[in-house]
């Protein structure tokens, strides 16, 4: 048996225009009263008694309950006068199981109760508070926990001037152990759990626990409140919201990404966020998207910080977010480093592990952990480690041009997508992506399994981010695609001939793409491209099955011989001419590679040389796609 208490017993004075003389657990939810929305919720998830704790219009409570038959036993306490949360369910301790979930009566929630319990009985923990992240830490009771997620302090608001806090906020909705709470049975009243009697107990030594939960929890104890759960509750919000649903996510990546990258961060004082960082945030919190950090931490192993000060530093990270209105769902953490020799090292995490990007082991946890789909997340950072972990976790990649910017030159890595910084990314994400979706639909359903795509247009009209979105797209139906650019190819300097052809080896591409052109599977190393150098960089390995389908994007990409057996499709993407040379020569002085004048004489000796040439190969193209009447591609898009 599981057993669950409602704590029923406010009079909603915020509510009385809604209520109509009614008590605050029959408030019309949507058509139905709270307490009815409530008890369903819990019977879904397994619970079989539910007792209800009023004292005010209990008679009220009393006529919905029989004239409602509910799914569960149900049975309503009145305790005769307000005693304040805690102090109502220790005046009734003797009615209750030995173990129980504690519910608030004016919340709307849909909750994994067996996935919690599992978690407080790994934990052996007295009582266990679910915890979650909101858009307003600086004004909320925060909870302050440890790594084993033990609850260490209560910090109510308002917090002390320049507190950096973890955004962790109690979501009022309990398991406690009956056996935990006998001592405490003649505690002061009124009194309140989050307040006053938890605080006392992890005093005394008690173990709370925390539970980390995106699951939707909510009050509605004002009108506007209110309007914003029944609006989620028409929208599917709650519903999407569930563990049981897959979750999509966006992965981050810390320094360089989020915050400036500079050297290590070892104190708190050495983070600083990125100017479009928390907007960034805010925009995938707003989308529905579970933020999740995923960090390489070697400052730990080499004992330049401690676990201490790293949470420290997150709380920090945390704080500064939430001032501004966003919030991580969850931050994971690599403590180790391979490479031995620094002072004060840690021997037992200088180990080569399977969790320090570009390994999967921190995205695999966090998947496993919250339920997340891969073929609906992302991954956003600066370093090669970044989208090699994307590839091998499946994940669609995003390569920002702060920090690194992708010139560590670690691993042989192609992102899917390239924007100047997570602001970008993330505005792509949630805005642009799904409408590029739409428009590759069409063209996406022709391709079958084996088929070459070949993408070609004018420098900067949008070919590379069509052809991530065309793979992934593909992905999503069960095509196995990948995408490789003709720069692969591009001449070193000094080999380079006059033209367009001149300066692209389409030879050698053909020569090192041969066995596939010709039917079969390849595994070979290509040559690989570093955009901010434009030069060629080691080499990396190709692996195409013979059924995968193989897009090829880049300026000539319709002016090769592609011939084989191959069916062939050609795509041809173009841009407004006056964006597009504003992208092209913004790319030229972003890469160093021209300032403002010698950008525009550039483009200009491209008119000359590259486009009739390129223009003329849209006859070629079985479809055409102009983005610019749907969207205002930035100046990094390709």
């Amino acid at each position: 048996m599981t057993q669950a208490v409602i704590l029923a017993g406010g009079k909603g004075t915020r509510l009385a225009e809604r209520l109509k003389g009614r008590p605050k657990p029959l408030v019309d939810v949507e058509g139905k009263p709270l307490l009815e929305h409530q008890i369903h919720a819990l019977a879904h998830h397994g619970i079989d008694d539910v007792v209800v704790l009023v004292n005010h219009a209990a008679d009220q409570i009393q006529a919905f309950f029989e004239q409602h038959p509910f799914p569960c036993r149900v049975r309503l306490i009145d305790d005769g006068e307000p005693r304040g949360t805690a102090g109502a369910l220790l005046a009734c301790l003797d009615e209750l199981e030995d173990r129980f979930l504690v519910v608030y009566g004016d919340t709307l929630f849909d909750i994994d109760v067996g996935h919690m319990i599992a978690a407080h009985e790994a934990a052996s923990a007295d009582a266990t508070l679910l915890l979650h992240p909101n858009d307003h830490p600086a004004d909320s009771d925060l909870v302050e926990v440890d790594e084993s997620g033990r609850i260490l302090a209560f910090h109510g608001y308002p917090h002390a001037d320049g507190a950096e806090l973890r955004n962790l906020v109690n979501a009022a909705f309990y398991i406690i152990e009956k056996k935990a709470l006998l001592a405490w049975r003649h505690f002061p009243t009124p009194s309140d759990f989050a307040k006053d009697l938890f605080p006392a107990m992890v005093r005394a030594g008690a173990h709370i626990a925390g539970y980390m939960s995106f699951e939707y929890i909510k009050d509605l104890g004002t009108p506007k409140r209110l309007d914003k759960v029944e609006k989620h509750l028409r929208s599917g919000v709650v519903e999407r919201a569930s563990r049981k649903q897959p979750q999509k996510a966006v992965f981050v990546d810390r320094d360089g990404t989020l915050n400036a990258l500079r050297d290590y961060v070892r104190r708190p004082d050495d983070l600083e966020l990125l100017p479009q960082a928390a907007e960034a945030v805010r925009c995938l919190n707003n989308a529905e998207y579970r933020v999740v950090v995923v960090t390489n931490q070697p400052v730990l192993a080499r004992g330049e910080c401690s676990v201490d000060d790293l949470r420290r530093i997150h709380n920090r990270l945390e704080s500064k977010l939430g001032a501004a209105g966003a919030y991580l769902d969850a931050i994971y953490f690599c403590p180790h480093h391979p490479d031995a020799g620094f002072a004060g090292e840690v021997p037992s995490l200088k180990i080569a592990c399977g969790c320090r990007k570009p390994e999967p082991g921190m995205i695999r946890e966090a998947m496993d952990a919250m339920n997340i789909r891969s073929s609906e997340s992302w991954m956003i950072g600066d370093s090669t480690a970044d989208m090699l972990v994307a590839e091998r976790t499946g994940l669609r990649s995003v390569l920002v041009e702060t920090g690194e910017a992708g010139a560590d030159g670690k691993f042989v890595a192609t992102p899917d997508f390239r924007f100047a910084d997570v602001g970008a990314a993330a505005s792509f994400i949630v805005d642009v992506y799904p409408r590029l979706a739409v428009i590759v639909e069409g063209f996406a359903r022709k391709i079958l399994p084996g088929d070459l795509v070949l993408i070609g247009g004018l420098a900067r009209s949008g070919k590379s981010t069509i052809a991530g979105v065309l793979k992934s797209e593909l992905l999503k139906r069960g095509v196995g695609a990948k995408t490789v650019s003709l720069d692969r190819w591009l001449r070193p300097e000094s080999e380079r001939q006059p033209g367009l052809l001149g300066r692209f080896a389409l030879e050698e591409a053909r020569h090192d793409l041969e066995g596939w052109l010709a039917g079969g599977a390849t595994d070979k190393e290509i040559p690989s491209y570093e955009r901010l150098r434009r030069s060629r960089g080691r080499p990396g390995r190709m692996v195409l099955e013979s059924d995968t389908v193989l897009i090829l994007e880049g300026v000539p990409a319709l002016l090769a011989d592609w011939q084989g057996p191959r069916r062939i499709w050609r795509l041809y993407v173009e841009a407004s001419e006056t964006p597009r040379r504003a992208r092209v020569e913004a790319d030229l002085i972003a890469r160093g590679l021209a300032d403002g004048p010698e950008a525009a004489q550039c483009y200009e000796q491209r008119q000359e040389d590259e486009t009739p040439l390129v223009s003329a190969s849209r006859a070629a193209a079985d479809h055409v796609l102009d983005l610019d009447p749907s969207f205002s591609l930035t100046p990094h898009d390709h």
